[in-house]
């Protein structure tokens, strides 16, 4: 599939699922003008960024964190970006920068981090279990992530790391924290994709774990979510839900 058919392709699973239509959309669909576009979150008291492991959202609020890693698939990435930039939609990336998606769709996602829409966070280099590394090696791996995203986002990524896999330990955490990462971030909810898996089991997943104070874990690695976002859309405004990037909620 080329670029553009991918895009129109997208635009109408956004327009299915903002219509809250369950039927294949029409090839020429996209999304209503008339739909509200998500807004900054206004009245938040940010905390203090916590050390030890992240799980959740501080607070009472009705917010809920998307966050989305690795990004093997650059058409995935494309299509998070182009979610973002047409709905208002708040996100936290958790970026391998080996991926060239992050370089290819800069030009997408760039004014969205700088418009304070989306936050880019570290998630190591290449993706390596960094507990199977030397204390030089996950150092090597986290500095250069950190290189790739102030060259070509202009931010360190810090300070929330997600090691991949989510395998840490106690030493681990303490190296990180050294490096500039106190907080461990895990999360609260899965949509299911870091494997390739069906449409619907996603939207069954984000029904269960869109959730208010949850974060939860994406992958833009496979095409099978990029036929749900209008899905996903749909879950958190039903819901009442005030979508946040982790920046929002924590001072850094």
């Amino acid at each position: 599939m080329d670029r553009r058919t991918f895009l129109a392709s997208l635009a109408a699973a956004v327009a299915a699922g903002l219509a809250g239509c369950g039927a294949e959309p029409a090839p020429d669909a996209r999304p209503s003008p008339t739909v509200a576009r998500f807004t900054a979150p206004t009245g938040l008291r940010k905390v203090p960024l916590p050390h030890g492991t992240l799980f959740e959202l501080p607070g009472k609020e009705r917010t809920v964190a998307l966050t989305v890693d690795d990004g093997t698939s650059s058409a995935v990435i494309e299509g998070y970006a182009t979610l973002a930039r047409d709905t208002g939609l708040r996100l936290t990336f958790f970026c391998n920068g080996v991926n060239a998606g992050w370089t290819t769709h800069a030009d997408l996602l760039r004014p969205l981090h700088d418009d304070n829409q989306i936050f880019l966070a570290n998630h190591t280099w290449s993706h390596p279990n960094l507990l199977h590394l030397s204390a030089t090696r996950v150092a090597r791996q986290v500095r250069r992530n950190e290189a790739f995203l102030q060259n070509t986002y202009g931010t360190l990524g810090r300070p929330f790391m997600r090691p991949p896999y989510g395998a840490h330990d106690r030493a681990l955490d303490a190296q990180l924290a050294d490096l500039g990462y106190p907080v461990v971030t895990m999360w609260l909810g899965d949509l299911g994709d870091s494997t390739v898996v069906s449409p619907r089991t996603i939207v069954a997943n984000a029904k269960d774990w869109l959730l208010p104070g949850h974060i939860v874990i994406g992958h833009a690695n496979h095409r099978s979510v990029t036929k749900v976002y209008g899905q996903l859309v749909e879950i958190i405004r039903a819901r009442h839900l005030q979508p946040v990037h982790l920046g929002d909620v924590f001072e850094v």
